[in-house]
């Protein structure tokens, strides 16, 4: 069975408990990182995840909490020794920025540097983003500032079960649309901002609007907040399943 590892929780801010928000799909014949915070193949190992496993890896947006972690993921697997290519998929704002952060190092004087394929994303609703043996994933632009962003729709092809990720995003209608009937809806609750962030009351109308069986948010204030009010906060508008996102949980999908 496939699973998501959440690798970090938090949003722009971190602490020690919180990494910055970025997870992981574990599948059968591939493994799919969706944004770069921290170091994630320091995490990866404690679940088990080879350096050479992980095949793809999707970038919701060029902001720093998203994408920092970029460079020293590449170099880390550089230093390993990968050999076999990596797929990086995102908006075109976006990864034309990040081959700007890896020219900034000189990347291709790397000697020995494993091929990494970059494979534009268009700014559609439901573009098809990444088809494979474990995972069919769709992409959505969302509203987040003047950011070009995606949200994800995510179909687990062994169970059938379909998980839907928000990202950094004002509440929508777009993000009801790519949240629809998901058994999972992982949604930020960063707090109101109709330029680009939703509250846990925000999350919990999308849940309930697009009949999500489970909610699971993200991408809240931890930086002296106590982030459990927002289960209250969300079970206002919603009242199926609802918990935060902690970093290393794993959801069987």
């Amino acid at each position: 069975m496939a699973r998501l590892i959440v690798l970090g929780s938090a949003a722009a801010v971190s602490d020690t408990e919180h990494d910055n928000t970025h997870f992981v799909l574990q599948g059968e014949r591939s493994v799919v990182l969706v944004d770069c915070g921290s170091n994630p193949m320091v995490k990866l190992r404690r679940f088990g995840i080879d350096h050479n496993q992980v095949t793809d890896m999707i970038l919701t947006h060029f902001h720093p909490d998203h994408v920092y972690g970029v460079p020293m993921l590449l170099m880390h697997l550089w230093l390993l020794g990968r050999r076999i290519p990596l797929r990086v998929h995102g908006l075109d704002h976006c990864l034309l920025r990040t081959e700007d952060l890896m020219s900034a190092f000189s990347w291709d004087d790397w000697p020995q540097f494993f091929p990494v394929a970059f494979h534009r994303v268009l700014a559609e609703d439901g573009y098809l983003v990444l088809d494979n043996e474990d995972f069919r994933i769709w992409s959505w632009p969302v509203k987040h500032y003047n950011i070009p962003t995606i949200g994800l729709r995510i179909e687990s092809k062994k169970s059938g079960k379909l998980i839907s990720y928000s990202c950094d995003t004002a509440p929508i209608s777009a993000v009801q649309n790519l949240a629809q009937d998901a058994d999972i809806l992982i949604h930020e609750s960063t707090g109101h901002d109709p330029k680009g962030h939703s509250s846990a009351y925000e999350a919990g109308q999308i849940a309930a609007k697009a009949d999500c069986k489970r909610l699971i948010l993200i991408h809240y204030e931890v930086w002296e907040h106590d982030p459990t009010p927002l289960i209250d906060e969300a079970r206002v508008a919603y009242d199926g399943p609802i918990e935060l996102a902690t970093d290393f949980n794993v959801y069987d999908i």
